[in-house]
């Protein structure tokens, strides 16, 4: 995630990414290459993807096609409570979902620690929608 964070926030490439995300008009104005743009953002996530493929692959030793599901939904519910956008907060997000779990486990509800990320995820998009970290925009119409 700190490499992450690096890359997005401190190489050209990752200035051209956040332009692009902002306005990809503008950006082409500039001179940035929106494909490979485009392009480099995929790569860079399907990689990201397919190692964390790799280490659930390892961890449960044994591959079964829909067994990134649970995991990909838990790292949606981390974003968002994190602040969709922001590398820092889908760590914090994570974290915070990860004691959670092993909060409601420790309590003898390991059969509800799902429900009890689902509900955090309802309380944040009532309470806070835009993440702990997420920026509040207004969009013009």
């Amino acid at each position: 995630m700190i490499l992450l964070q690096l890359i997005i926030k401190r190489t050209k490439m990752g200035r051209a990414m956040r332009a692009v995300s902002v306005d990809s008009d503008a950006a082409e104005l500039v001179g940035i290459n929106i494909n490979r743009t485009i392009s480099f953002t995929f790569a860079l996530g399907s990689s990201m993807a397919g190692a964390a493929g790799v280490l659930i692959g390892l961890y449960y030793n044994s591959i079964d096609p829909l067994m990134g599901m649970t995991p990909g939904i838990k790292a949606f519910v981390a974003a968002v409570v994190g602040g969709i956008g922001s590398v820092p907060g889908a760590s914090l997000g994570g974290f915070l979902i990860g004691l959670l779990e092993t909060g409601v486990q420790a309590i003898g509800l390991s059969a509800y620690k799902d429900a009890a990320v689902y509900l955090v995820l309802i309380i944040i998009l009532l309470i806070l929608p835009s993440g702990i970290f997420g920026k509040n925009t207004k969009e013009k119409v």
